[in-house]
Protein backbone atom coordinates (compact mmCIF):
# COMPACT_ATOMS: atom_id res chain seq x y z
CA UNK A 1 0.00 0.00 0.00
CA UNK A 2 1.44 3.02 -1.17
CA UNK A 3 2.22 5.61 1.76
CA UNK A 4 0.47 8.95 1.57
CA UNK A 5 2.29 11.95 0.56
CA UNK A 6 -0.23 14.09 3.44
CA UNK A 7 -2.26 12.25 5.70
CA UNK A 8 -4.54 14.44 8.19
CA UNK A 9 -6.53 12.24 10.88
CA UNK A 10 -9.28 13.34 12.77
CA UNK A 11 -7.73 17.48 12.61
CA UNK A 12 -9.04 19.49 15.75
CA UNK A 13 -7.47 22.98 16.59
CA UNK A 14 -8.98 25.11 19.69
CA UNK A 15 -7.47 27.98 20.43
CA UNK A 16 -7.43 29.60 23.98
CA UNK A 17 -10.39 32.01 23.75
CA UNK A 18 -12.58 28.55 22.84
CA UNK A 19 -12.85 29.13 19.33
CA UNK A 20 -12.51 26.32 17.20
CA UNK A 21 -10.80 26.79 13.96
CA UNK A 22 -10.53 23.00 13.14
CA UNK A 23 -13.30 20.00 13.66
CA UNK A 24 -12.23 17.01 13.13
CA UNK A 25 -10.93 17.10 9.40
CA UNK A 26 -9.47 13.94 7.98
CA UNK A 27 -8.45 13.29 4.52
CA UNK A 28 -4.99 12.02 2.43
CA UNK A 29 -2.96 13.17 -0.51
CA UNK A 30 -1.26 10.90 -2.60
CA UNK A 31 2.04 10.83 -4.33
CA UNK A 32 1.82 13.09 -7.48
CA UNK A 33 -1.90 14.62 -6.42
CA UNK A 34 -2.47 17.95 -7.52
CA UNK A 35 -4.87 18.46 -5.22
CA UNK A 36 -6.83 21.45 -3.71
CA UNK A 37 -7.95 22.32 -0.49
CA UNK A 38 -10.77 24.75 -1.00
CA UNK A 39 -13.05 26.94 1.51
CA UNK A 40 -13.85 30.76 2.13
CA UNK A 41 -12.05 32.98 4.93
CA UNK A 42 -12.07 31.15 8.26
CA UNK A 43 -12.62 27.86 6.98
CA UNK A 44 -9.59 26.41 8.85
CA UNK A 45 -7.47 26.20 6.06
CA UNK A 46 -4.13 28.32 6.90
CA UNK A 47 -4.86 26.80 10.02
CA UNK A 48 -4.49 23.49 8.94
CA UNK A 49 -1.60 24.35 6.72
CA UNK A 50 0.32 25.80 9.41
CA UNK A 51 -0.41 22.74 11.41
CA UNK A 52 1.04 20.48 8.49
CA UNK A 53 4.58 22.92 8.89
CA UNK A 54 4.70 22.63 12.32
CA UNK A 55 4.14 26.51 13.26
CA UNK A 56 0.71 25.65 15.19
CA UNK A 57 0.15 22.23 17.20
CA UNK A 58 -3.12 20.88 16.95
CA UNK A 59 -5.33 20.75 19.74
CA UNK A 60 -6.00 16.47 19.02
CA UNK A 61 -5.51 14.49 15.68
CA UNK A 62 -2.69 14.00 13.94
CA UNK A 63 -0.67 14.56 10.87
CA UNK A 64 1.87 12.62 8.62
CA UNK A 65 4.28 13.89 5.66
CA UNK A 66 5.13 10.73 3.55
CA UNK A 67 4.67 8.85 6.50
CA UNK A 68 6.50 11.18 9.28
CA UNK A 69 4.87 12.53 12.04
CA UNK A 70 4.49 16.41 12.30
CA UNK A 71 4.68 16.33 15.95
CA UNK A 72 7.40 13.36 16.97
CA UNK A 73 9.55 14.38 13.49
CA UNK A 74 9.54 17.84 12.84
CA UNK A 75 12.97 18.08 11.49
CA UNK A 76 11.93 15.57 8.93
CA UNK A 77 8.83 16.76 7.62
CA UNK A 78 10.51 20.47 7.82
CA UNK A 79 12.11 18.91 4.61
CA UNK A 80 9.62 17.36 2.90
CA UNK A 81 7.14 20.55 3.02
CA UNK A 82 7.80 23.51 0.77
CA UNK A 83 5.24 26.03 2.17
CA UNK A 84 4.30 29.23 -0.19
CA UNK A 85 2.73 31.40 3.03
CA UNK A 86 -0.15 34.23 1.89
CA UNK A 87 2.60 36.79 3.79
CA UNK A 88 5.31 38.53 2.24
CA UNK A 89 8.25 36.84 4.67
CA UNK A 90 12.00 37.79 3.00
CA UNK A 91 15.13 39.02 4.77
CA UNK A 92 15.19 42.75 3.69
CA UNK A 93 18.73 42.59 3.37
CA UNK A 94 19.68 40.04 1.07
CA UNK A 95 19.60 39.76 -2.87
CA UNK A 96 17.26 37.31 -4.18
CA UNK A 97 20.17 34.73 -5.22
CA UNK A 98 21.94 35.09 -1.91
CA UNK A 99 18.23 34.53 -0.02
CA UNK A 100 17.76 31.35 -1.80
CA UNK A 101 21.24 30.19 -0.81
CA UNK A 102 20.97 31.31 2.80
CA UNK A 103 17.90 29.10 2.59
CA UNK A 104 19.46 26.21 0.85
CA UNK A 105 21.76 26.23 3.69
CA UNK A 106 19.04 25.74 6.19
CA UNK A 107 18.27 22.65 4.95
CA UNK A 108 21.68 21.27 4.79
CA UNK A 109 22.04 21.62 1.13
CA UNK A 110 25.37 22.66 -0.40
CA UNK A 111 26.14 23.54 -4.12
CA UNK A 112 22.77 23.96 -4.75
CA UNK A 113 23.41 27.05 -7.92
CA UNK A 114 22.17 25.08 -10.61
CA UNK A 115 19.06 24.28 -9.03
CA UNK A 116 18.92 28.04 -8.04
CA UNK A 117 19.37 29.22 -11.10
CA UNK A 118 17.16 26.73 -12.95
CA UNK A 119 14.05 28.17 -9.92
CA UNK A 120 15.10 31.59 -11.32
CA UNK A 121 14.82 31.11 -14.53
CA UNK A 122 11.41 29.54 -14.25
CA UNK A 123 9.93 32.25 -12.11
CA UNK A 124 10.98 34.64 -14.17
CA UNK A 125 13.54 36.17 -11.72
CA UNK A 126 16.64 36.28 -14.29
CA UNK A 127 16.98 40.12 -14.33
CA UNK A 128 16.48 40.66 -10.06
CA UNK A 129 18.26 37.78 -9.22
CA UNK A 130 21.50 40.28 -7.71
CA UNK A 131 18.47 42.66 -6.50
CA UNK A 132 18.16 43.73 -2.67
CA UNK A 133 14.56 42.01 -2.26
CA UNK A 134 13.33 45.03 -0.30
CA UNK A 135 13.48 46.75 -3.58
CA UNK A 136 11.33 44.23 -5.20
CA UNK A 137 7.97 44.71 -6.42
CA UNK A 138 5.06 43.26 -4.48
CA UNK A 139 4.62 40.42 -7.40
CA UNK A 140 8.15 39.68 -7.67
CA UNK A 141 8.63 39.33 -3.76
CA UNK A 142 5.73 36.69 -4.49
CA UNK A 143 7.89 35.06 -6.68
CA UNK A 144 10.73 34.84 -4.07
CA UNK A 145 8.51 33.34 -1.95
CA UNK A 146 7.72 30.53 -4.59
CA UNK A 147 11.28 30.62 -4.90
CA UNK A 148 12.42 30.16 -1.12
CA UNK A 149 10.03 27.23 -0.72
CA UNK A 150 11.10 25.09 -3.70
CA UNK A 151 15.20 25.72 -2.97
CA UNK A 152 15.28 22.04 -0.76
CA UNK A 153 13.29 20.23 -3.74
CA UNK A 154 10.98 19.02 -1.34
CA UNK A 155 8.55 16.23 -2.51
CA UNK A 156 4.99 17.61 -0.98
CA UNK A 157 4.86 21.44 -2.28
CA UNK A 158 1.85 23.41 -0.51
CA UNK A 159 0.73 27.10 -1.98
CA UNK A 160 -1.11 28.76 -0.04
CA UNK A 161 -2.96 31.60 -2.16
CA UNK A 162 0.43 31.93 -4.20
CA UNK A 163 -1.57 34.04 -7.44
CA UNK A 164 -3.18 36.09 -5.01
CA UNK A 165 -2.77 39.81 -6.27
CA UNK A 166 -0.26 39.08 -8.50
CA UNK A 167 0.30 39.78 -12.74
CA UNK A 168 -0.58 37.14 -15.71
CA UNK A 169 2.56 36.37 -16.24
CA UNK A 170 3.50 35.47 -13.28
CA UNK A 171 0.53 33.18 -13.13
CA UNK A 172 1.61 31.49 -16.32
CA UNK A 173 4.96 31.06 -15.63
CA UNK A 174 4.10 29.78 -11.60
CA UNK A 175 1.53 27.68 -13.14
CA UNK A 176 4.06 26.20 -16.10
CA UNK A 177 6.42 25.30 -13.80
CA UNK A 178 4.71 24.05 -10.47
CA UNK A 179 2.57 21.90 -13.59
CA UNK A 180 6.44 20.24 -14.36
CA UNK A 181 7.57 19.77 -11.48
CA UNK A 182 3.90 17.62 -10.51
CA UNK A 183 4.69 15.83 -13.68
CA UNK A 184 8.20 15.19 -12.24
CA UNK A 185 6.66 13.29 -9.16
CA UNK A 186 6.08 16.41 -6.48
CA UNK A 187 2.83 16.65 -4.50
CA UNK A 188 1.00 19.86 -5.02
CA UNK A 189 -1.63 21.14 -2.31
CA UNK A 190 -3.07 24.45 -3.29
CA UNK A 191 -5.57 26.77 -1.58
CA UNK A 192 -7.36 29.25 -3.80
CA UNK A 193 -10.18 31.85 -4.12
CA UNK A 194 -9.33 31.60 -7.99
CA UNK A 195 -11.66 28.32 -8.50
CA UNK A 196 -11.14 28.35 -12.34
CA UNK A 197 -7.15 27.63 -10.99
CA UNK A 198 -8.44 24.82 -9.17
CA UNK A 199 -10.92 23.60 -11.99
CA UNK A 200 -8.20 23.45 -13.61
CA UNK A 201 -4.91 22.16 -11.95
CA UNK A 202 -6.45 19.61 -9.57
CA UNK A 203 -7.14 16.53 -9.96
CA UNK A 204 -8.87 15.95 -6.55
CA UNK A 205 -10.30 18.64 -4.17
CA UNK A 206 -11.30 19.19 -0.39
CA UNK A 207 -13.53 21.49 0.43
CA UNK A 208 -13.73 23.12 4.08
CA UNK A 209 -16.41 25.52 5.81
CA UNK A 210 -16.09 26.82 9.63
CA UNK A 211 -13.69 24.09 10.02
CA UNK A 212 -15.37 21.20 8.55
CA UNK A 213 -15.12 18.97 5.68
CA UNK A 214 -17.98 19.42 3.13
CA UNK A 215 -16.74 17.83 0.00
CA UNK A 216 -13.58 15.31 -0.81
CA UNK A 217 -14.09 14.41 -4.20
CA UNK A 218 -12.86 14.13 -7.86
CA UNK A 219 -12.55 17.30 -9.91
CA UNK A 220 -14.59 16.08 -12.39
CA UNK A 221 -17.24 13.90 -10.09
CA UNK A 222 -17.97 17.42 -8.27
CA UNK A 223 -18.57 18.40 -11.23
CA UNK A 224 -20.64 16.00 -13.03
CA UNK A 225 -22.65 15.87 -9.62
CA UNK A 226 -24.14 19.60 -9.82
CA UNK A 227 -27.33 18.66 -10.74
CA UNK A 228 -28.55 22.24 -10.66
CA UNK A 229 -28.80 24.07 -14.31
CA UNK A 230 -28.08 27.65 -14.71
CA UNK A 231 -29.05 29.19 -18.30
CA UNK A 232 -29.36 32.79 -19.84
CA UNK A 233 -32.31 33.93 -21.30
CA UNK A 234 -32.84 37.02 -23.86
CA UNK A 235 -36.24 38.61 -24.11
CA UNK A 236 -38.08 41.20 -25.75
CA UNK A 237 -39.21 42.17 -22.78
CA UNK A 238 -39.29 41.95 -18.89
CA UNK A 239 -39.44 38.11 -17.20
CA UNK A 240 -43.14 37.62 -15.95
CA UNK A 241 -43.40 37.60 -12.18
CA UNK A 242 -44.68 34.25 -11.87
CA UNK A 243 -40.82 33.15 -13.05
CA UNK A 244 -38.69 35.53 -11.06
CA UNK A 245 -38.39 32.79 -8.53
CA UNK A 246 -35.76 31.32 -10.61
CA UNK A 247 -33.83 34.36 -11.20
CA UNK A 248 -30.17 34.88 -10.10
CA UNK A 249 -29.27 38.07 -11.94
CA UNK A 250 -30.63 40.59 -14.57
CA UNK A 251 -28.58 42.62 -17.35
CA UNK A 252 -31.79 44.58 -19.20
CA UNK A 253 -33.44 41.60 -21.00
CA UNK A 254 -31.12 39.21 -20.46
CA UNK A 255 -31.75 36.96 -17.55
CA UNK A 256 -29.78 34.47 -15.98
CA UNK A 257 -32.00 31.61 -14.41
CA UNK A 258 -31.20 28.37 -12.31
CA UNK A 259 -33.32 25.19 -12.33
CA UNK A 260 -33.30 21.98 -10.96
CA UNK A 261 -34.20 20.09 -13.70
CA UNK A 262 -35.19 20.46 -17.79
CA UNK A 263 -38.79 19.72 -16.63
CA UNK A 264 -38.52 23.26 -15.48
CA UNK A 265 -37.26 24.60 -18.82
CA UNK A 266 -40.54 23.29 -20.41
CA UNK A 267 -42.76 24.81 -17.86
CA UNK A 268 -40.97 28.14 -18.21
CA UNK A 269 -41.14 27.92 -22.42
CA UNK A 270 -44.84 27.56 -21.42
CA UNK A 271 -45.31 29.97 -19.27
CA UNK A 272 -43.33 32.82 -21.65
CA UNK A 273 -45.60 31.49 -24.35
CA UNK A 274 -48.60 32.01 -22.34
CA UNK A 275 -47.73 35.88 -21.97
CA UNK A 276 -47.11 36.33 -25.47
CA UNK A 277 -43.20 36.85 -24.73
CA UNK A 278 -41.10 35.94 -27.38
CA UNK A 279 -37.64 34.09 -26.15
CA UNK A 280 -34.36 35.70 -28.63
CA UNK A 281 -31.87 33.61 -26.98
CA UNK A 282 -31.17 30.74 -24.86
CA UNK A 283 -27.72 29.71 -23.64
CA UNK A 284 -26.89 26.64 -20.96
CA UNK A 285 -24.36 28.05 -18.56
CA UNK A 286 -21.78 25.22 -18.70
CA UNK A 287 -21.23 23.92 -14.67
CA UNK A 288 -18.15 25.17 -12.87
CA UNK A 289 -16.51 24.71 -9.55
CA UNK A 290 -17.73 27.80 -8.65
CA UNK A 291 -20.94 26.97 -8.52
CA UNK A 292 -20.69 23.40 -7.30
CA UNK A 293 -18.69 25.24 -4.33
CA UNK A 294 -21.37 27.87 -3.52
CA UNK A 295 -23.72 25.49 -3.38
CA UNK A 296 -22.27 22.56 -1.12
CA UNK A 297 -21.41 25.56 1.46
CA UNK A 298 -24.44 27.36 0.84
CA UNK A 299 -26.22 23.56 2.01
CA UNK A 300 -23.77 23.27 4.96
CA UNK A 301 -24.50 26.47 6.49
CA UNK A 302 -28.29 25.56 6.11
CA UNK A 303 -27.82 22.35 7.88
CA UNK A 304 -26.60 24.08 11.01
CA UNK A 305 -29.13 26.72 10.93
Amino acid sequence: MTTPALLIEQAVKTYANGFTALKGVSFSVQPGEFFGLLGPNGAGKTTLISAMAGLNKLSSGKITICGHDVKREPNITRKLLGVVPQELVFDPFLSVREALRFQSGYFGIRNNDAWIDEIIVNLGLTDKANTNTRNLSGGMKRRVMVALALVHRPPVIVLDEPTAGVDIELRQNLWDFISRLNKDGHTIILTTHYLEEAQLLCNRIAMLKQGEMVALDSTRNLLDNESEIQLVITLDQTLPVELRQYLVQQDGNSFQIKLNDYNQLLNILQKLNDNSIKLKNLHIMENDLENVFLRLTSDHMKGQA
